[in-house]
């Protein structure tokens, strides 16, 4: 049984921290059970089922810290594990950067359980792996898809008082189409802690007509064009720019956030003033821990607000050398959408093209979060408010900042890895060569 209840879980570690003699003691004890099934050419490849726990000590000595894991909750294991641990700090060098535990502190409830997640069965599994191959096969498409979910928990315990505990669960789903031809490609994801918001057939759906529509494409040249992401398209980027929100790397003139001779952009607009950000644990469309692996509660915190830098995410460390609060960095990012569905902003739009994806993002030139990368899996030319035929696709080098400054219309947020984020037209996005990948 690998997940363990509060209070199994805190009695556990409470004997391992029974014998620490170290100055200061942490315990993480975690566990999950998870289910998958994958398949590949319309046929299930393969499916499986996962149990695994571990608890990890860290103990300090000073400023010296040393970490040892486990699996196995004995009596002597946990002596032994602990043991280890602290043979292993008093060999270590210390760590000037070393900030102590954090004592007892106040979480609010987390609402990352659903009890549907937790009971998936392996016919739930195959049912979902049915949902794409049937349809897929019908309609002379081949389905490569991977289905997987999970419960697991986490707990915290140290020898300042500090105890949490989270239980949640999680799903995810990913499925390319590809005609049968080879020349059209679809995908579509999708990820969930309630499984009964998750409709396989109609997720399928998406990816099929996708691949059947992008069939053929014709090339078009490279340049600036109007552009309506899915938020499978914009969300790489945008993750970017969520991880230059560093008050560190800002303040040591690392990152876009960094002011030429010195200071941050904290207060500054960088972008257009519809954009919003935040993170919020409490989000019941994605929401996580209450806590953080340093045991820091988790608010509900704005980013970005009316285009403005409002918080750089710091450290405990680096609050502390800058003589300000700690800000934890967030578990998720939530943008502010508008009312506008695909089909609207599709009708909207005169010349234009339609991204389902961007993919093999990569880093140009950090000081202007400007990266390149390609389109896949289905990219349209639209014309007088219609999807007119299927474009091949394209090498792109874009910052987020300035897609966010070229911001015309936002649409209607979707979830997309743990984060909420909205359908948007862009206009003057840059492509800059073809690519033959389907």
């Amino acid at each position: 049984m690998a997940i363990y209840t509060k209070e199994e879980a805190k009695q556990i570690m409470e004997k391992a921290l029974s014998f620490s003699t170290a100055d200061a003691c942490e315990i993480n004890l975690n566990g999950s059970e998870s289910g998958n099934i994958r398949y590949a050419r319309n046929t299930v490849s393969t499916a499986g089922h996962r149990s695994n726990q571990t608890l990890v000590v860290q103990s300090n000595f000073g400023k010296k810290s040393g970490t040892a894991t486990i699996d196995e909750f004995d009596d002597e294991s946990l002596k032994k594990v602990v043991k280890r641990a602290e043979e292993l700090a008093k060999l270590s060098p210390e760590n000037p950067e070393f900030m102590e535990p954090l004592g007892p502190q106040t979480y609010d409830e987390s609402i990352t359980f659903s009890e549907a997640t937790a009971n998936i069965t392996p016919e739930y599994r195959a049912n979902v792996a049915n949902s794409s191959i049937e349809p897929a096969a019908a309609k002379k498409v081949t389905a490569a898809g991977f289905f997987d979910d999970s419960s697991r928990f986490s707990a915290m315990l140290n020898s300042k008082g500090l105890f949490a505990y989270n239980k949640s669960t999680d799903s995810n789903f990913t499925v390319t189409m590809r005609s049968n031809d080879g020349t059209g490609s679809g995908w579509v994801s999708r990820d969930y802690n309630d499984i009964s918001k998750f409709n396989a057939g109609e997720a399928s759906k998406i990816a099929i007509d996708k691949a059947l529509m992008s069939r053929e494409a014709k090339a078009i040249e490279p340049g600036k064009y109007t552009v309506i992401l899915e938020p499978a398209a914009s969300i790489g980027l945008l993750g970017n720019m969520g991880r230059s929100l560093n008050a560190r790397r800002a303040d040591e003139g690392r990152s876009f956030m960094s002011k030429e001779g010195g200071g941050t952009k904290l207060g500054e607009k960088i972008v257009d003033e519809r954009v919003n950000i935040w993170s919020n644990p409490l989000d019941p469309e994605v929401p996580t821990s209450t806590w953080n692996g340093q045991g820091q509660p988790l608010k509900k915190t704005s980013w970005i607000e009316k285009g403005a830098v409002k918080n750089l995410a710091y450290s405990r460390y680096w609050a502390e050398q800058k003589g300000v609060k700690p800000v934890p960095f967030p578990s998720n990012f939530i943008m502010q959408g508008g009312d506008a569905s695909l089909e609207d902003l599709i009708k909207n739009t005169k010349k234009g093209i339609l991204v389902t994806r961007l993919w093999y993002i990569r880093n140009v030139d950090p000081q202007t979060l400007l990266y390149t990368g390609l389109t896949r899996d289905g990219t349209f030319y639209i014309e007088n408010g219609k999807i007119k035929h299927p474009i091949k696709n394209f090498r792109f080098n874009e910052s987020p900042i300035i897609m966010l400054n070229n911001l015309e219309t936002l649409g209607k947020q979707v979830r997309i890895d743990g984060n909420l984020v909205p359908y948007m037209k862009i206009r003057d996005f840059t492509f800059t060569s073809l690519s033959d990948a389907v």
